[in-house]
């Protein structure tokens, strides 16, 4: 039995239950699957080993195998340590690990997909940051994940996580205000703070296309989710601050459906538009996988 079908929904539940959204979800599995509560918190604890294993591979370096993308998680994490940084190292250690996810999806390795293996970085990307100054048990990092896949649920549900269908604000988009909504909840907020970061970060996603270079999840998706995480980071800050969305989470993310169906097919996945189509984004191509004839 489904629990709950919008965000409406979800928040009212967890308000009368006084729960967490996480545990909402929590519930809501098992009521799908059937299985018991201890084996759904160890499939989503060995999700969590497999994200915290790709963030540790990427912060030491990797490339992938067109040599498009690698590096960048290193190159942050040495600038971090310079003292120089402007935007703070909280943030910088979001995006730098959000990168370093990605780049190991690049290089062809294990990642969980949060909600899409191209926007995989974003959800561990901040949540390994803010472990750092909140301290959380691994009980508090496992229900950081089921408050995403509740946000994630939604979104799946109502509008899209597909590239292909909706452009990456489906992808990045979606999974930024998964990951700002969980970063809420972790820091103490309300399940209706929790939903305001979710409409504030994706409306403020919304249009984003999906134009990947040589049709590769490279360009520019690795830096895409650099600035999903940025961009989650700073809505959890405002909506903890008190600040709500104008716009309620349920009809941003219906605009968000509305939006994807509307895009053109040249900037959903396609490799047909955008980036993808200039000049340099066609010189990769051809260099990645040989002049078309």
């Amino acid at each position: 039995m489904i629990l709950f079908r919008n965000v409406a929904e979800l928040v009212e539940l967890a308000e009368k239950k006084q729960v967490k959204i996480a545990e909402i979800m929590i519930q809501q599995e098992i009521e799908v699957t059937g299985l018991s509560r201890e084996e759904i918190i160890a499939k989503m604890d060995r999700n969590l080993t497999v994200m915290e294993q790709a963030v540790e591979r990427g912060l030491k370096g990797v490339t992938s195998v067109s040599g498009l993308t690698g590096g960048d998680a290193v190159l942050l994490q040495n600038y971090m340590k310079t003292g120089k940084a402007l935007s703070g190292n909280i943030l910088l250690d979001a995006v730098s690990k959000a990168v370093a996810t990605n780049e190991v999806n690049a290089a062809m390795g294990t990642i969980c997909a949060t909600p899409t293996a191209g926007s995989a970085g974003v959800v561990p990307g901040t949540l390994f940051a803010v472990k750092e100054v909140l301290n959380p048990t691994r009980m508090e990092m496992i229900e950081f994940l089921f408050t995403s896949a509740a946000f994630g649920f939604v979104v799946a549900n109502n509008a899209s996580i597909s590239g292909a269908a909706g452009g990456c604000q489906a992808e990045v988009g979606s999974a930024s205000g998964m990951a700002a909504a969980s970063i809420v909840e972790l820091a103490g907020g309300t399940p209706s703070q929790a939903a305001e970061a979710m409409a504030i970060t994706l409306k403020n996603m919304l249009g984003l296309v999906c134009d990947p270079v040589a049709g590769l999840v490279e360009v520019p998706c690795v830096k895409r989710n650099a600035m999903g995480a940025s961009n989650a980071m700073t809505a959890a800050d405002m909506a903890l601050a008190g600040i709500k969305s104008r716009i309620p989470c349920d009809e941003v993310i219906q605009a968000m459906f509305l939006i994807g169906q509307s895009m053109p097919s040249a900037l959903r996945e396609t490799a047909e538009g955008g980036l993808a189509a200039t000049p340099t984004g066609r010189r990769l191509e051809a260099e990645i996988f040989g002049k078309k004839e």
